[in-house]
């Protein structure tokens, strides 16, 4: 082990060596890791007196007779009660929460362009934009997905959302998440999970920064169900990266935003609330490196449902359908003979949101471009446009490498509601709609294939 490191101005924890320099491996592992010797508790959670003159506090992130609990026990220079004070309403206009209450029609086929940078500095928390809500943020049911401009970091500046936990997807720019539990730092191709009621501030290591965000109001996001695909493939736990714990012990006016209700409010502290010095638990913040999705898929005939591409999923109250489902598409091969492989024509009880990290999605070949978004709400139809439908209907079928590609979708079992800003203000490609025009009838009413 090596010793304690600085970071962004925060003590860190020796890291373990090798590849994961920084991170510990696992997902939802019981992890403990402290950035000074002896100061995390071994063998009880509560000591009468704590090593270094550390609190013991734990974070609950399930109730306690949820089995198995998500909890972890955090050794603090203060306990949270002295990060908290008296706190002031604060407008967010462009951060909206379910349910969404406006004039836009949300019955239709969506399509967005990039939305594009400013000249108005804007960090973690005025840069978020939402595009969608679904659900009820105050029953804890349903999500919004938002797109995130930042261009400058925060200073002696924190955010936490009681609301949700959030799903981080970059698209350009690199930031890093220092939290309460230690330091994340994130680019293109990777994701993080931020858990519920986490402090943090994030900062700008590459900018500008521009990505995707899936707030999920409901149940945690969890590994699915592999059922016959069996133990391996698909997302593994050992990909996932919480990060070894980090501290800041300063005494400087410190502001912290915090989202309750779909309400924004913000309280002034005298000193940084990142001061875990050791923490255990299996309820941290992690990342996940999307190029080690190893995707499975038909190996001979037929194209199974994308499900096979789901990377995480957040259960719902109903058997078989999902609060949220992350899914991803990239690079892979395609064997399957005598098969129309790109995604064909459906409706679906779940609602898609899909966004386009880089290179081009195969069965919208035009329009839909890195940065951007699209929308195909509960039970509306969809599908590939004419020259996707025609080059995969016509194309030689030998194995075929699906290249250069990264894409996502945030599916909800709930419809999800277009905000002002998507219905108004970002790039919407009015015709997209248009994209399934030229669709020719072949029928003819005589056998054979056309």
């Amino acid at each position: 082990m090596t010793e304690a490191t600085k970071i962004s101005g925060l003590t860190r924890a020796p890291s373990i060596p090798g590849p994961h320099e920084g991170y510990m491996p696992g997902f939802a592992n019981d992890f403990e890791t402290e950035a000074l010797p002896d100061a995390l508790p071994q063998g009880m959670n509560s000591p009468q007196k704590c090593n270094y003159g550390l609190y013991g506090e734990q974070l609950s992130g399930t109730a306690f007779t949820v089995h198995p609990p998500e909890r972890t026990w955090t050794y603090r220079i203060r306990p949270s009660v002295k990060h908290s004070a008296r706190y002031t309403r604060v407008d967010m206009p462009f951060w909206r929460s379910a349910p969404t209450v406006n004039d836009a029609v949300s019955l239709g086929q969506y399509r967005w362009g990039p939305i594009e940078h400013s000249d108005t500095p804007l960090n973690w928390i005025t840069g978020m934009r939402t595009m969608t809500t679904a659900g009820d943020v105050n029953t804890q049911v349903g999500m919004a997905s938002h797109v995130y401009l930042v261009t400058e970091s925060m200073v002696d500046a924190y955010f936490f959302s009681a609301d949700s936990e959030l799903l981080v997807v970059p698209q350009e720019g690199r930031l890093r998440f220092c939290t309460e539990l230690g330091v994340i730092d994130l680019e293109p191709k990777e994701i993080a999970i931020l858990p519920r009621g986490l402090v943090y501030r994030v900062e700008v290591l590459d900018g500008p920064c521009r990505g995707f965000v899936c707030e999920n109001y409901g149940q945690k996001f969890e590994l699915p169900a592999r059922g016959p695909i069996g133990a391996n493939a698909m997302a593994n736990p050992r990909d996932f990266k919480a990060p070894v714990a980090a501290f800041e012990d300063r005494e400087v006016e410190s502001k912290i935003t915090i989202k309750w209700c779909g309400q924004f409010h913000e309280t002034t502290v005298g000193q940084s609330p990142l001061d875990v010095v050791a923490w255990h638990g299996n309820y941290a913040p992690y990342k996940y490196d999307l190029r080690a999705y190893c995707p499975v898929g038909a190996i001979l005939f037929d194209h199974p449902d994308p499900s096979i591409f789901t990377v995480l999923t957040a259960p719902s109250g109903s058997p078989g359908t999902a609060n949220i489902d992350f899914v991803l598409f990239r690079e892979r091969w395609m064997v399957a003979e005598n098969t129309f492989r790109p995604p064909w024509y459906h409706k679906n009880i779940m609602s898609e949101l899909m966004g386009n990290i880089y290179g081009v999605y195969d069965a919208k070949p035009d329009g839909f471009v890195p940065g951007g978004m699209s929308l195909h709400n509960m039970m509306l139809p969809h599908g590939p446009d004419k020259d996707a439908f025609e080059g995969a209907s016509n194309s030689n079928l030998g194995p075929d490498k699906l290249d250069n590609t990264m894409s996502f979708m945030f599916e909800t079992r709930f419809p999800q509601h277009l905000t002002s800003f998507a219905a108004n203000e970002a790039p919407l490609q009015d015709n997209y709609i248009d994209c399934w025009d030229s669709l020719e009838k072949k029928f003819d009413g005589t056998p054979g294939l056309k």
